[in-house]
């Protein structure tokens, strides 16, 4: 019986020590459940499937290989760019957490409505997070218009 009662013991400590170790909680730009993805993504504006981004607020979808698990959106800004992982930085994955832009002027997630300023990623007022999407690193050259986005 004491055999039977340890085992028992063990295999419950097992299961919530995994639940814990797996659950969503926060790091410091996301939550922990973020997928972590390599991007490595290279647009030049001057081809016509880029153009929206020559524009101060245009924005496109980005959805190559090695632009994260659901893709990019990237914005022009007045001084330079914005590239937004399309993933809810403040809720775990699923079916219904792909960000989306929307009356293109913010981001918004479907799940639960949380919106962002598209050209600055700040959370509008009433969103359910104080986190902003999470962004990646870029370089653009002028001269070629050659727009790297990298993490």
């Amino acid at each position: 019986m004491k055999k039977t009662f340890s085992i028992l013991s063990i295999f419950i400590l097992l299961i919530f020590s995994n639940l814990i170790v797996n659950s969503c909680g926060s790091r410091e730009d996301t939550v922990s459940c973020f997928p972590t993805n390599p991007i490595n993504v290279t647009l030049n504006l001057n081809l016509p499937a880029y153009y929206a981004l020559n524009n101060v607020n245009g924005w496109i979808y980005v959805n190559e290989q090695q632009s994260g698990t659901r893709g990019l959106i990237v914005v022009r800004t007045a001084s330079g760019f914005k590239a937004y992982d399309r993933n809810a930085p403040h809720i775990c994955p699923d079916s219904n957490t792909t960000l989306e832009v929307k009356d293109n002027i913010a981001i918004l997630c479907p799940k639960d409505n949380t919106k962002w300023i598209l050209s600055t990623g700040q959370p509008e007022a009433g969103a359910k997070t104080s986190l902003p999407p999470k962004t990646y690193l870029y370089s653009y050259n002028e001269n070629t218009k050659i727009l790297n986005i990298y993490f």
